[in-house]
């Protein structure tokens, strides 16, 4: 018969992930020292592996790249676009205005105040192709900025963050990039192929972090050095790291909200503060002429500097400093941001997601670069020579060369020295959290590494960005990214095989439910012997009726449990392994689970849930606040109608309606060839009351 009992099991504790921790850490501890303390061989090493990578893989990150960003578009554009990032009664955490602010600050960090001047510059002063200073050369200058910050690489962004919200908060797997690969390995992925995957992500996000931070620290070494002239030298950089270091690891202490968000926010402001003063500063009409050109360019190229790989006449050293260093880079930060983008878009549609990734952030960039890059490019035609030098040769010295050129500069130089200052601890502290919830199991997707983790990974990041300083300064920083992007970048395709295959699963869910309506539309109209509660008087009391607590766990108890252990009892009987759980847990509720074997178990669950009584409820008690719906729970979520008022024998309709819903689904799962997914077997829980 039927398995009966309460579930008196202890939520699993949160923990390190010994495997994963000790694995990735040891891995970049080495590296740390072996580039501290064997620099000229560890220089050498790494520009000849960086050599051969873009001899040998150039081409493949140009294809990479742009697959990852068609995938993402197609996804949206599909039918694919309207799955939830979430449970399907799930809705945006936040108002569309605060989701567009928080990726407006994703979009921004120290490598534009370092890159804003110094690329549009360089590609003016020595482009890939043709000859340097001319016109032409200062029209697509900026556009190669504007390409190498734009939507390619915010598609490798969309994709991860998709992923991760998209098996965490919809299938209670865990925030880690191995959750992606479920549908694919099944639960193998808690094994080697879990753990190889997450040590992957984990170093490729190191070193992509250190990267942002090391060219910050020489920023900032610059910086301090125009306003205070304090020296430029190693021994004042790993001052500055061992600062950042602790005024990370106070941020990542205080959490998301009171640390990382607050100084996000902040630095939102300040950047815009300094994009406007600009834009006055100058000549204004020609800026704003200048990116409504930048954007037509943009859009009119795309496709050509996507795939332009540049087989006939290579700049190997160009690609190395530009395309490819970015496209790794970005790989190297999408599980970094990817997470970030995860814990801010639950409840939205793929397609409002993806839409929102691609142009929000862009849409401030592109303004950025453009408006300081063509600011850069007009005063070296006015004469500026020595500026543009200055800027190609030495980058950290390029913003605070372009603020020369307009009144205020101490002010405006103190501006973007803060500016940069608080990029570098917003990328350190969230880096931390980030790869403290890499190497740990939490028990719940909403729960954060413990604190001691979070402080060695910040201390971690500071030694690997001092060591990568000392073997080869930014150079080496650039090279290890494009070496420590490749591994990582297979992992995405991997990702990208498991998310068609539960969205295709998804699919079948749905036309299974079409295929499977009409009986049940049938089934429930049925009135012979005025069937349950179908007659309409009593359908008027029901739907009128707004219970308190006790009147649903009374439900739960006399009605729901008995209509559960009767489809249990009967399953049972035909050779199915079937049990009902009564749970306590935060609020009482009924599991009923089926195991069918290989495939996926199918589970209807019961969940109360509190609402306020609305003020047309003229019979609810007085002193009553809230009334309780008890919802029907699957796989996917909430199906958004009440039971309470439900007899025992619709109830127990409604569990078979549902039931050969899932046998349908089953069904047109095996009869598509290729297309049979893992899909986690617990369905996703109701919001916290």
């Amino acid at each position: 018969m039927g398995v009966n009992h309460t579930d008196t099991a202890e939520q699993p504790c949160d923990g390190l992930n010994p495997v994963v921790f000790y694995g990735s850490a040891l891995c970049i501890v080495a590296f740390s020292l072996w580039g501290m303390l064997f620099t000229e061989t560890a220089n050498t090493i790494i520009f000849a592996v960086l050599e051969w990578i873009s001899n040998t893989f150039g081409w493949y990150y140009f294809l990479a790249a742009t697959l990852y960003l068609g995938f993402v578009i197609f996804v949206a554009a599909s039918r694919f676009g309207s799955i939830r990032l979430g449970p399907e009664h799930s809705r945006p955490e936040f108002s569309l205005g605060s989701w567009a602010a928080m990726l407006f600050a994703a979009g921004i960090g120290i490598d534009l105040l370092f890159f804003c001047v110094a690329e549009p510059v360089t590609q003016f002063l020595a482009p890939p192709v043709g000859d340097g200073g001319t016109l032409e050369a200062a029209r697509q200058a900026t556009v190669w900025g504007m390409f190498h910050y734009g939507v390619t690489g915010w598609g490798m962004y969309a994709l991860m963050g998709m992923a991760l919200a998209y098996f965490s908060y919809r299938y209670n797997l865990p925030l880690t990039i191995r959750s992606a690969l479920y549908p694919l390995f099944g639960r193998r992925v808690e094994g080697a192929i879990g753990h190889t995957v997450d040590i992957a992500a984990v170093i490729g996000t190191v070193f992509g972090i250190a990267t942002s931070l090391g060219i910050g620290v020489v920023q900032l070494n610059y910086g301090l050095s125009y306003l205070f002239d304090l020296p430029q030298n190693l021994f004042i950089q790993g001052a500055l790291i061992a600062l950042s270091v602790i005024l990370a690891t106070i941020s990542v202490v205080s959490g998301v909200d009171k640390g990382i968000r607050r100084i996000s926010e902040f630095n939102v402001l300040l950047a815009v503060v300094l994009l406007l003063y600009v834009l006055f500063a100058s000549d204004t009409v020609f800026l704003l002429n200048a990116l409504v050109l930048n954007i037509g360019d943009y859009a009119n190229r795309f496709m050509g500097m996507t795939l332009n790989t540049f087989a006939f006449d290579r700049p190997a050293d160009w690609l190395n400093t530009w395309t490819l260093f970015f496209w790794a880079w970005w790989v190297a930060w999408a599980p970094f941001v990817g997470l970030f983008l995860a814990r801010i878009s639950r409840g939205r549609t793929i397609r409002e997601f993806v839409i929102g990734t691609l142009t929000i952030p862009f849409i401030f960039t592109l303004m950025w670069i453009s408006i300081f890059g063509n600011s850069a490019i007009q005063s070296i035609l006015d004469g500026a020579t020595a500026f543009g030098q200055i800027a190609m040769e030495s980058p950290e010295r390029s913003i605070y060369g372009l603020l020369e050129q307009y009144p205020g500069v101490i002010w405006t130089a103190s501006l973007a020295t803060i500016l940069g200052m608080l990029f570098y601890v917003t990328s350190a502290d969230s880096g931390a959290l980030v790869l403290g919830n890499f190497t740990s199991r939490l028990s719940s997707v909403h729960h954060d590494a413990p604190i001691w983790l979070r402080i060695f990974w910040s201390v971690v990041i500071g030694l690997l960005t001092l060591a990568l300083l000392m073997a080869g300064g930014v150079s080496a920083l650039q090279g290890m990214v494009v070496i420590m992007g490749l591994p990582f970048s297979f992992v995405i395709f991997f990702v990208m095989a498991g998310l068609y295959r539960s969205f295709k699963s998804e699919a079948f869910k749905e036309d299974s439910h079409r295929a499977s309506l009409a009986g049940r539309l049938s089934g429930r109209t049925h009135t012979g012997s005025e069937r349950g509660t179908r007659h309409w008087r009593k359908r008027l009391k029901r739907s009128m009726y707004f219970p308190g607590q006790r009147q649903a766990r009374g439900f739960i108890n006399m009605t729901a449990r008995p209509a559960m252990e009767a489809v249990a009892q009967e399953l049972t009987e035909q050779g199915l392994e079937a049990e009902v759980i009564r749970a306590e847990g935060e609020e009482l509720h009924l599991e009923l689970n089926v195991a069918l074997g290989s495939e996926q178990n199918f589970t209807y669950q019961i969940w109360p849930r509190a609402f306020p009584v609305p003020s047309f409820a003229r019979r609810a008690n007085k002193t009553q606040s809230c009334y309780y719906r008890l919802e029907a729970y699957l796989l996917e979520g909430s199906q958004g109608y009440n039971l309470i008022g439900f007899s025992r024998d619709q109830l127990i309709d409604d569990i078979l309606d549902q039931y050969e819903r899932h046998l349908q689904f089953l069904h047109m799962s095996r009869e598509a060839p290729g297309n049979s997914a893992n899909i986690p077997d617990d369905p996703t829980l109701p919001p916290a009351p």
